[in-house]
Formats: structure tokens, sequence, C-alpha cells
């Protein structure tokens, strides 16, 4: 279903920019959807004999159903869909919405389709063609949620490099969620994007058995549009969220100074440079306790952020370049006092091609701050945790993963399994007679394997290879050459000369 929607949907996107796109194809979507569930409740009170409450907005919000004025319904948007103003007319509709339910205030795509100039006859095709989702049809099916997850991955994969960022693949979002166990408390997500990380993180409560309503969610997001994608997203599944008032820059307008959160889930830019000014927030308490990170690179200020944010028993899974696991200056003594705080927990590093909107291999980080043994109760029994506060798990996943669309990789629910079984059977032992150290695959450090590496926390440097010196990987080589590099070019030529050469011989070639 949601492929054959995809190709009829994308049939019509004519000359307009897929970026753009997708708001036009994702609001309607939305329309659609809020416009079924009002006429269902509608009806409802139709049954009842509840006539003269029909038009009550009261009787709808009681539901968790938004009110929706006659301009406002999909009935009457499908109606006019061969006017000439059937742009102003689908505009006007979503204004509404978002007018008369205070919950939806910043969601919905403003004056999008008046401002593109789309062809008449492509949005009255598209509008045709969207009409044929059937949002109510099955209970038990999330099918409005699984169609707009389905065209927010399809749209990401058509915007590619460079653009995209709003959409981590879902594969990656599921095994963060399967690791770090979101079941109560409250979820945050710095860098929210489409709100994927708050999506699957209710899909894990429900297949587990859990209350959805023992959560509580807050996140931020930069960008606009994408506020509003997420917002969409939210309100598609009923999932209450605090994104805050406004889309806003995290470093410059935390909008939650003082939230403690107990799960955080985030994929923030990667290398994200000049995030600051050199001299603002050099005294933000976020940073309390360690050094100001560089203004060169956002990696270990988003990880501060977190830091500062978790509860006492609070877990953060979230992704970054692999640049940071190692490197100098300001960002190796962060990652020092991380390690000698016992904050990270584990560090699994990711197959190449499994974004969108890079090729490069990448890192997930548990950082967790729990020092007591911990009791979850999953589904029909309970788990039993502990923080082993002298050990860091490292996993190796880069020979894991199946094909996505030809050129891209991403995990099976087996791969997923065998990660995250891996992971809470290392933090469940209390003897070394269950877990075990496998070659290729995963390895339990202590403290002062970390501290003879100097705190490097490339995973390469911990797990057994087997013929490693036949198998050169490249990528822990190359992380490991750049932070060399970086401290390098402050000495003398000859130094640079010489890295030069190292570089060569491994088949980079560098210039300055």
């Amino acid at each position: 279903m949601e492929e054959s929607l995809w190709d009829s949907a994308n049939s019509l996107r004519g000359t307009v920019e897929s970026s753009e796109y997708k708001h036009v194809v994702l609001g309607l979507i939305f329309l659609k959807f809020a416009s079924d569930k009002f006429e269902k409740r509608k009806q409802e009170l139709l049954d009842e004999g509840k006539e003269k409450f029909v038009d009550m907005t009261e009787f709808y919000t009681m539901k968790n159903v938004f009110y929706l004025p006659a301009k406002a319904r999909w009935s009457y948007v499908k109606d006019r869909t061969k006017q000439d103003d059937i742009a102003i007319i689908v505009d006007t509709a979503l204004f509404t919405i978002e007018k008369n339910n205070p919950a939806l205030k910043g969601a919905l795509p403003d004056n999008y389709f008046s401002r593109l100039n789309m062809d008449v006859s492509k949005l009255s095709s598209l509008i045709d063609t969207i009409d044929n989702i059937d949002t109510q049809k099955d209970n038990s099916e999330d099918i409005v949620g699984r169609v707009y997850e389905y065209f927010l991955s399809k749209f990401a994969l058509k915007e590619g490099k460079g653009k995209g960022e709003f959409y981590t693949p879902k594969s990656i979002v599921n095994l963060i969620t399967e690791m770090i166990e979101p079941y109560q408390g409250i979820i945050y997500d710095p860098a929210a994007g489409s709100g994927g990380m708050f999506v699957q993180s209710i899909k894990f409560i429900e297949s587990h058995h859990g209350d959805k309503k023992e959560v509580s969610i807050y996140g931020q997001e930069y960008t606009a549009t994408t506020y509003k994608l997420a917002k969409m997203n939210l309100a598609i599944r009923g999932i209450s969220a605090n994104l805050g008032d406004v889309p806003a820059d995290t470093f410059a307008r935390d909008q939650h100074p003082d939230l403690k959160a107990d799960f955080i889930m985030a994929n923030p830019p990667f290398n994200q440079s000049k995030w600051r000014g050199q001299d603002e927030l050099i005294d933000d308490p976020r940073w309390a306790g360690y050094e100001v990170p560089p203004v060169s690179n956002a990696n270990y200020a988003w990880i501060l952020n977190m830091v500062s944010k978790l509860s006492h028993n609070g877990v953060a899974g979230f992704i970054l370049a692999n640049g940071a696991l190692s490197g100098g200056g300001e960002e190796y003594k962060i990652r020092k006092k991380l390690v000698e705080n016992r904050l990270v927990e584990a560090i699994v590093i990711l197959p190449q091609n499994m974004f969108y909107t890079t090729n490069i291999s990448v890192t997930i980080w548990i950082l967790n701050n729990n020092k007591n043994p911990r009791t979850v109760n999953k589904g029909d029994r309970q788990r039993h945790y502990r923080h082993r506060e002298d050990e860091i798990l490292f996993l190796d996943l880069r020979e894991k993963g199946i094909p996505l669309e030809k050129k891209y990789t991403q995990f099976s629910e087996d791969d997923i399994k065998e990660v995250a079984d891996t992971y809470h059977t290392w933090q469940e032992t209390r003897f070394e007679t269950e877990y075990k150290d496998v070659p290729e695959f995963c390895y339990s450090a202590d403290i002062e394997e970390v501290r003879k590496k100097d705190y490097s926390l490339v995973p390469s440097k911990y797990i057994e290879f087997i013929n490693r010196d036949e198998n050169i990987d490249f990528d822990d080589k190359m992380t490991e050459l750049k932070s060399e590099f970086s401290d390098l070019l402050k000495q003398e030529e000859k130094s640079k000369a010489a890295l030069l050469n190292v570089f060569k011989e491994l088949g980079y070639e560098i210039k300055l």
C-alpha cells in the first residue's frame, strides 16, 4: 500500500523540489487523517442521539480528536479539487485546523500550497491519490502512521546527501530503543528532527505491553519546516510532546534548561562547525565540570548538553561521527573526564552507508548515569541490570546489516536482537559466565585498558580481529591519523611532510 501511494504521489511532483514537495504530501496526509477521525467521532455523536453536540469542540477533544470547522474538512477540499484556487483552499483548511486546535500550534504547513504555485491538475490528482488512504480501516494497525513514516523515509532517500537530515534511518532508531529500553519517565531529544526517536520509543513501549502514559516527551528542533514535520508526525499518532514553543537552536536558546531526563535519544548534526561565537556560551552551565567544547566542532557540545540533562538514573543513546572517538585538545580532556566519571557504558560502531545524507561510518554512544542496579519490567518478566562502572562494552557492527535500496544498509530484526541481547547480557551478569567477548564483534574493556590506550574509544583498539595485519581497517586508521594530523599541523614543516607521506602510503592524497 505504502509503495503504491508513494509511486502515485511522486509521479505528480513535476518540477517541485523534493525538499518542498514533502510538506505538500505530508500536509495532505495529515488533513485526510484529521478529517477521517473527525467524521468518525461526529457519526458516533449522531448515533448516540447527540445531534446538538456535533459542533461543540469539547466533545471531540475529550476523545483526543481535532475539531474541524466545515471549510477545514477533507470532504470540503475534495469537492473543490477542480477549482483554480484549490491551493488557497488547502492552505485555508490547514490554517483553520491549527487555529482551532491549540495543540497543533506551529505544526502545519503555512501557505505552502499557494507559495509553491503548483500545477492545479497535479495538485488535484495528488488529492485524489491521498483520498485512497483509509486511515480508519483497521484500528489495530497504525495505517496513517505507517504511510507517514514510509513517505518520510522515501523523501529522505530522494533528497540524499546534504539534505534529508530530518530523518534517522528506522533500524538505527530501533537499535537504540532496544538497547536503552525507554519504558517510563522523561524522554528527551535535543535534535528532534521529524520525531522518529519519540515514535519508536512509543512503539517499543506498546510492543512490550507497557503503558505509554507513563512517559513524557520533550525535544527541540532548529529548522522550522522540520519542527512542523515532527509535530505532525506525533499528532498523527496521538503522542503528546513538548517540543518548545518555537523552533530554536538548542545551544543558543535552550527551551528546556531545567530538564532532567530518564532517557535521551538523539542524532545531532555530524561535525557541526561554528556552532557558537568565539566568546559565546563560555560560561554555560551545561559545561560545568568539563572543558568548554571547541568552536570548530559541536560533537562534544552535544554530548555535554545531554550529560547535563541526565537524571541521576538517566541513560542516553545517541549517534556521532567516528571522529569523536579519538582526537586531542579540549575534546580529549572532555572524553577523559567522561570515562573517569564512569559515564561511558558502551560504544557501538555502525556499518557504512546507513545514512542517506552521508556514507561515513558513525557510532552509537551509550552513556549511563545510573550507578545502582535497576529492574526493568519487560512485559511479563523482569530484567535486573547493573552499571558495570569499571568497564566499557565495545561493539563492532560493520559486518552486520542487509541491503536497502541497493546502495544503503539497514539492520535486520535479527541483527538488532543480537546486539541488544549482547548488551543486556553484559549488563545483567554478575559473573563472567554468561557474557563472552567475541572476536570481531564485542569486547568488554576495563577502565585501566582505556587509560593505557590514552582514552581512545575506537572499538578496533580493543576488539580482537582475526588476521588483523591482513585486514587493515582504513576507517579506524583514518580516525586516528586525522587526530594526529590536527595536532602535528601546529608543528614544523618536516613533521607535516612526514605525516603526509603516511597518508600517501595508505592511499590517501592530502593537499594543504
